[in-house]
């Protein structure tokens, strides 16, 4: 079953569950997988304010990090990481990009300090929302979303 409709899949049997019957979910965390983890983690602790709480390293390098801010975590992976580890996944997280939408009190202070590739200009969406899109250092999608209501 190619990835996608196992996702679609997986969220109708999940939408089908009354959320009383549903099992509990603890906590949702996206992994990123890059090459490199040390060119990454400036854009999240000097421009999001995150902090490195784990690292996994392999040498000279990293192999796995987790960063946090407040009740918000990502982990970033190394596919060489995933290769040695779980190599049955390594063809999955080689492909596509990662989008992860962030919703933020206030834009302002983040695009004073911009300094990722803007892939979407700042713009007021349909939904509500004052946001703006960028590619972090190692090619995930990020967008930065405020309500405009406040």
């Amino acid at each position: 079953m190619p990835k996608t409709a196992f996702v679609a899949l997986a969220v109708i049997v999940m939408a089908a569950v009354p959320l009383e019957e549903a099992p509990s979910v603890k906590k949702m965390t996206p992994i990123l997988f890059v090459e490199a983890i040390e060119p990454c983690l400036p854009f999240w602790t000097d421009w999001l304010g995150f902090e490195v709480t784990v690292t996994v390293p392999r040498d000279d390098r990293l192999d796995f990090a987790i960063l946090q801010r407040g009740p918000i975590e990502l982990m970033y992976q190394t596919r060489q990481s995933v290769a040695d580890d779980v190599p049955a996944l390594l063809d999955d997280v080689s492909h596509g990009a990662t989008t992860l939408f962030i919703e933020v009190e206030s834009l302002e202070p983040y695009l004073q300090t911009l300094t990722a590739d803007v892939l979407v200009p700042r713009r007021q969406t349909f939904y509500g929302m004052d946001e703006v899109f960028v590619r972090a250092p190692c090619g995930s999608i990020v967008g930065l979303a405020a309500s405009v209501e406040g």
